[in-house]
């Protein structure tokens, strides 16, 4: 099948690209699984669409908040003879995100200000009173009062103070845990890996089918290394370095493709 929309159809393309039945892939199973895996890993990690842009909602019960506010972890430090060592606490102020989220962008606003919330905030005055006249009104001057109240509304109710990290999979939020009340919603802006198990046609990528055929044949050239200059019946040797460049220069390739047309450009800081 050309087009791959399981794991095990995508290794069965990989192996027939490689002259598979007429040819025996010296590979094992086991390698391949592994292979598989590295792409699919390198291809979330680094290809546009192996990731999606995501809202969580997160309820804060009352033991949440009664978690977050008196938890603590107190470490001690190694100190010289006859020196006592020195404790240190540590908030446990982390909610636990799933293991797919791979990075944060940012934490909605718990606080309902007046300034940019509820039916009587200042903007929604200003749109009632004066957009509903059309040709009286000045756009100019309509966006420079919107900035100045958004400007306003950043100093007196600032973002989230937000930390996240990957691997232990854990938010920290530094806010006052004591101004949240209980039942309030916690929205998080977040990249999510895009999981195999349901989106088939990610198994049809055409970059990630031709990069799991160079990561198998380069592995089949590695197994083939250690026959290298062996006779075999008639006249025929094995060349597994050979086999062994060829696809080390195919994944240099496709890894400079990745990352000059499928990957997201870093964003740019001014300093």
């Amino acid at each position: 099948m050309s087009k791959p929309s399981t794991r095990q159809q995508l290794i069965d393309y990989s192996l027939r690209k490689l002259g598979f039945p007429v040819l025996e892939i010296n590979v094992d199973d086991d390698q391949i699984d592994d292979l598989v895996d590295d792409a699919l890993q390198y291809f979330q990690e680094r290809h546009f669409d192996g990731v999606e842009r995501v809202f969580l909602k997160h309820e804060l019960t009352e033991a949440n908040l009664n978690t977050l506010k008196t938890s603590n972890t107190t470490t001690s430090a190694s100190s010289s003879v006859g020196v006592s060592s020195p404790q240190f606490t540590e908030r446990n102020n982390f909610l636990q995100l799933p293991d797919h989220v791979l990075g944060v962008e940012k934490v909605f606003k718990m606080d309902q200000s007046t300034i940019s919330s509820g039916l009587f905030n200042i903007k929604y005055q200003i749109f009632l009173n004066d957009l509903y006249y059309y040709g009286a009104l000045d756009l100019m001057n309509y966006a420079m009062v919107k900035t100045y109240l958004e400007d306003l509304s950043r100093l007196i109710t600032p973002d989230v103070q937000l930390r996240f990290n990957k691997k232990r999979h854990r938010l920290y939020l530094d806010i006052d845990w004591d101004q949240v009340s209980n039942d309030t919603y916690l929205i998080v802006e977040c990249t999510r890996l895009v999981d195999p198990a349901g989106c088939d046609d990610l198994f049809n990528d055409w970059w990630l089918k031709r990069y799991v055929t160079s990561l198998i044949k380069r592995q089949w050239g590695i197994n083939m290394m250690k026959f290298q200059g062996v006779m075999l019946p008639g006249g025929v040797s094995l060349n597994g370095r050979q086999m062994f460049d060829d696809a080390k220069l195919e994944i240099e390739q496709l890894e400079y493709e990745l990352k000059t047309e499928y990957e997201l450009p870093p964003l740019d800081m001014i300093g």
